[in-house]
């Protein structure tokens, strides 16, 4: 198995099974790299990184060595409001533009503008209209000073069909591909907003899609988890029939069975860390109506970690998540076991987890 681990000093492979796993490779030793992703449709590898006062760059490999590329940048003149000239801050999500369109690539950023390459990464371009939505005034920073655009799904079925998760504004979905878009939040609670059922302005902390049923959605949410089975029209919350669940950065669902699914509690919003010092995963496996412990392996006293959004992540039966305080798990079992194989790197901004690169 292969782990892509992108985290505060670089990118680090690691590589292995059972009890014998090693770094293989690090790259950009030093630089966070705010996001990893392998696209297996074209055997590339992305990395972005948050460079700072140098702003954010994007790097590609494909079998050879690492080359920069021109990172996406918002037209002469873009505002994210009047005198605030927009400029992107930090790539938070590279994804993948639908199995039938290999040289199609889509990246979120902060301040919340969606960027698309349909040249395999050679130049970009921003997503208008998203960026002039009717509803931008209401959407605001969510950790970062303005909105970002975390997480991008597209429809496997159909490459025009398209779901964004987005800090703070929501859910938004598109089925035209990015010519309109259309906020899809109902049924989730916002209790940081004046109205609390308001179309706009929401905090999904990750939203995440399987191909079990591409119609199911999971949603870890500032307030609670949510599952929706109609494409994201409806949502329906699942965390309050158990002491085990609630606030959280990072879900993942299974990719066979749409009704199971994965997040990493922490205490909350007030104590972001492991929930009553106690680190576990929480697994359900009847669509939220009930949530199991799975703590085998964790710490489960005078622990202090937290699992950032794109910090867990599954392929088949292994699940692996890593934290901000140095620590990487992994299971094989699907959760029921963890063994710890790191506990000195970087803090972890993302996860990949694959059978092999290549």
């Amino acid at each position: 198995m292969t782990i892509l681990l992108g985290t505060r000093k670089g990118l680090l492979t690691i590589e292995g099974q059972d009890n014998q796993w090693a770094i293989t490779d690090h790259a950009f030793k030093g630089s966070p790299v705010s996001y990893a992703w392998y696209d297996d449709r074209t055997e590339t590898l992305w990395a972005a990184l948050a460079e700072g006062h140098w702003g954010a760059k994007l790097h590609r490999k494909r079998g050879g060595n690492w080359e920069e590329l021109t990172s996406p940048a918002f037209p002469e003149g873009t505002e994210i409001r009047p005198e605030k000239p927009a400029s992107v801050d930090y790539i938070w999500a590279i994804g993948s533009g639908g199995n039938d369109r290999p040289e199609t690539l889509h990246i979120g950023t902060v301040p919340g503008g969606l960027f698309t390459s349909t040249d395999d990464g050679q130049t970009f371009e921003l997503n208008e209209a998203l960026w002039n939505h009717e509803s931008r005034d209401k959407w605001f920073g969510g950790g970062f000073d303005e909105a970002g655009i975390h997480s991008i799904i597209v429809d496997p079925r159909d490459s025009d069909h398209i779901f964004l998760g987005i800090s703070c504004a929501g859910i938004f979905e598109s089925t035209d591909a990015g010519a309109s878009w259309h906020p899809r939040n109902k049924g989730l609670d916002a209790s940081f907003l004046q109205d609390p059922n308001a179309e706009v302005g929401h905090d999904p902390h990750l939203l995440a899609g399987t191909p079990a049923d591409p119609k199911t959605f999971w949603q870890q949410n500032h307030d609670g988890i949510y599952v929706s089975r109609d494409s994201c029209k409806t949502w329906r919350r699942v965390d309050k029939s158990s002491p085990y669940v609630d606030f959280g950065f990072a879900i993942v669902a299974d990719n066979r069975d749409p009704g199971e699914a994965w997040v990493v509690p922490a205490t909350g919003d007030d104590c972001r860390m492991a929930k009553d010092g106690a680190l576990y995963v929480a697994r359900t496996k009847d669509s939220g109506l009930n949530w199991a412990k799975q703590n085998e392996g964790l710490p489960q006293s005078d622990c202090y970690d937290l699992v950032y959004r794109h910090g867990l992540d599954k392929h088949d039966d292994y699940l692996a998540f890593a934290t901000t305080t140095g620590n990487l798990y992994v299971s094989a079992d699907k959760g029921n076991r963890w063994q710890r194989l790191f506990s000195t790197l970087p803090p972890a901004y993302s996860i990949q987890v694959l059978e092999t690169i290549g």
